[in-house]
């Protein structure tokens, strides 16, 4: 579990890093950028790696808690870590997009949960599947 979230953290922190550098270059092209900047985007990564690398795949893959709680715990860390990387980008976004972050919350509990119903069906005919074919060979 350690390795395959640690892998998982590293894989996301290192596209996370260049698809933020990207924004960097098509937005800001020719402005130059403090060297101090690079910690921002390092903070960036790191966000996403951790919530997106590591909670997510903890929770919906090796913990068992209820739906609800998993559900709550995603929705209000990808809004603090989402608002956080959006700050450490840019403050000046940060502010415009402020007062929609009630509608954010709401957006994001609804997404959540949509998500993991959806998710859960699938989930489950899939191992359904999986054992009506262990059935099948099992009899033949």
């Amino acid at each position: 579990m350690i390795k395959n979230l640690s892998q998982s953290f590293f894989q996301v922190f290192s596209v996370t890093l260049v698809w933020v550098t990207l924004l960097l270059t098509i937005f800001f092209n020719g402005q130059t950028v403090a060297l101090n900047y690079l910690w921002n985007l390092i903070g960036i990564a790191a966000i996403c790696a951790l919530l997106f690398g590591v909670v997510y795949s903890g929770l919906w893959n090796y913990l068992t808690l209820k739906p609800v709680v998993n559900i709550l715990i995603t929705s209000v860390l990808n809004i603090v870590g989402g608002l956080t990387a959006v700050w450490l980008f840019s403050t000046d976004m940060f502010y415009f997009i402020a007062p929609w972050i009630p509608g954010m919350i709401l957006l994001s509990l609804l997404l959540h949960t949509l998500a993991f119903y959806v998710y859960a069906k699938i989930d489950v005919n899939r191992k359904a599947a999986q054992l009506n074919d262990l059935v099948k060979n099992k009899q033949a």
